[in-house]
């Protein structure tokens, strides 16, 4: 600024290459068990065959804890304590008696919020805003929910009378640890059912804490049993032939084996399958809020969920405008340390999930595909992929018709709505959707024709325990969350 003037001096050069300061949490309030034992019948044992497994960190692939792996015998042990609390205990309750103890357990998770948030992060790689504020609040808030329908059942289903199913074996992903077991564990409860969950071998840690909460809630020995292990240990669990229900969220393979499995036997089973969501936005959309949902449908989460808005059409007359803004908005996006809360996109969950994304990546642009990547520097140590976008492509791609579980977003455009729902539904999948437009007439004829279990309208990824989540197709069927999300845990009279 020239001083005798007051006007701006020719030489001052605005610098406009500017970045956020480092802001990590901190990690000093965070304890876990260098071996974590399972927890079976109200306490942590060691595994009968004595085999831990490695736990690591995903941002720099060092170990955080061991963790037992579970064999026959263990399976068996936490299937009977199972039994057991169900037949003496926990189904002979009184109702309003049970919500107490799940109500107890929100509390404990909400008090501890801080600590969930940042062993989420830790063990699975996700940004800690995310696992801060959508993970950890989200979590309690589904035993909040259910706690209120303990003593509530009769009213759920008039003129029916319901009774639980018995004992429940629930199978849940990487990606949404604590999340994942809070939507399966808390309906499960509330309807009279015990249980035996096990959590993903590769984000296993907030599940064990969620066994110290439910050890300090006095829930009775037995009720919740937690078992951790692979491939094999979700097998032999699903093959038990006391589990009573199996409730499983996870692959489109491996849900299709279940229901091989469980055929004609009296199993209940639900599944929540892979997904390949469309999101559509039409000319008289907003486009900027748009870019920021497609953002945050397939980003913000690494593409790490089932629901990801992996696909994207965008109406011809504004397909240039949108692909602009959202390649500017990539180039915004900070990739690192998922701890640091200017962080987006975090560490991709493990070696395996990122020699799948960087195969498809592959696939996509052998097949022609035109592929777009900001210029972010990716950290040297641990499992990284940048935001990804194809743009070029058809129905018949790869990257368009399979689930690749990574920050990679297809891109296709239309003309008119007939042409944007025959391609939205050519698909094996129908978990997710959303529908961009100033129209609410445009958005029920949209919704109500799109063959997917969830339509989300100018927005994208919200969640709240009182809506029910699921798809059609081979993205399973059953529902979890609000009322529908306790009938597969009921048998109704």
């Amino acid at each position: 600024m020239n001083e005798s003037s007051g006007t701006p001096s020719k030489e001052l050069d605005f610098q406009t290459d500017w970045t956020y300061s480092p802001a990590p949490e901190s990690t000093d309030h965070i304890e876990f068990p260098e071996k974590n034992d399972l927890f079976i019948n109200g306490k942590f044992q060691p595994p009968v065959n004595g085999k831990y497994f490695e736990t690591l960190d995903p941002s720099n692939e060092e170990k955080l804890a061991d963790v037992a792996e579970a064999g026959q015998e263990d399976i068996a042990n936490a299937v009977a304590a199972a039994s057991k609390a169900y037949d003496k205990v926990w189904s002979k309750i009184d109702p309003a008696e049970r919500g107490k103890y799940i109500y107890r357990i929100a509390r404990q998770i909400q008090e501890r919020a801080r600590e969930f948030a940042v062993i989420e992060s830790m063990d699975g790689g996700k940004p800690i805003r995310e696992s801060r504020d959508v993970d950890i609040p989200l979590s309690a808030a589904h035993f909040f929910y259910y706690a209120g329908w303990a003593d509530k059942l009769d009213y759920a289903f008039p003129g029916r009378k319901t009774k639980p199913v018995g004992v429940a074996g629930q199978i849940i992903p990487w990606n949404f640890p604590l999340l994942m077991a809070a939507w399966k564990i808390a309906p499960a409860l509330a309807a009279g059912n015990t249980v035996v969950l096990k959590p993903a071998e590769s984000s296993p840690l907030t599940a064990m804490k969620l066994a110290e909460i439910i050890q300090e809630a006095d829930l009775p020995p037995g009720v919740v049993n937690i078992i951790n292990g692979g491939g094999e240990t979700g097998r032999a669990l699903v093959e038990h032939p006391d589990i009573d229900k199996i409730a499983f969220t996870g692959s489109t393979e491996v849900g299709k084996w279940i229901m091989k499995s469980v055929a004609g036997t009296p199993k209940k089973y639900s599944l929540e399958l892979g997904g390949k969501a469309a999101n559509i936005i039409f000319e008289d959309a907003p486009i900027d809020q748009a870019v920021e949902g497609i953002v945050n449908g397939i980003f913000f989460n690494q593409g790490h969920v089932c629901c990801a808005g992996s696909r994207l059409f965008v109406q011809e007359s504004v397909a240039e405008n949108v692909i602009s803004k959202l390649k500017d908005r990539m180039d915004t996006l900070i990739v690192g340390n998922p701890l640091d809360k200017n962080t987006d996109i975090g560490a991709i969950n493990s070696k395996t999930q990122l020699e799948r994304i960087k195969m498809y990546v592959d696939i996509g642009q052998k097949e022609g595909g035109q592929i777009f990547q900001p210029s972010c520097s990716l950290p040297e140590k641990g499992y990284w992929y940048a935001p990804t976008l194809f743009t070029d492509v058809s129905q018949s791609h790869r990257v368009v018709q399979e689930e690749i579980f990574g920050p990679v977003l297809a891109i296709q455009t239309f003309r008119t709505v007939d042409e944007v729902i025959a391609k939205a539904n050519n698909t094996p999948y129908g978990l997710s959707g959303g529908v961009w437009t100033d129209k609410g007439s445009k958005i029920f004829n949209v919704s109500r024709d799109i063959r997917a279990g969830v339509i989300w309208a100018n927005t994208f990824n919200k969640f709240d325990p009182s809506a029910p989540f699921g798809g059609y197709k081979e993205s399973g069927f059953g529902r979890e969350g609000g009322l529908e999300g306790l009938l597969p845990y009921v048998d109704l009279d």
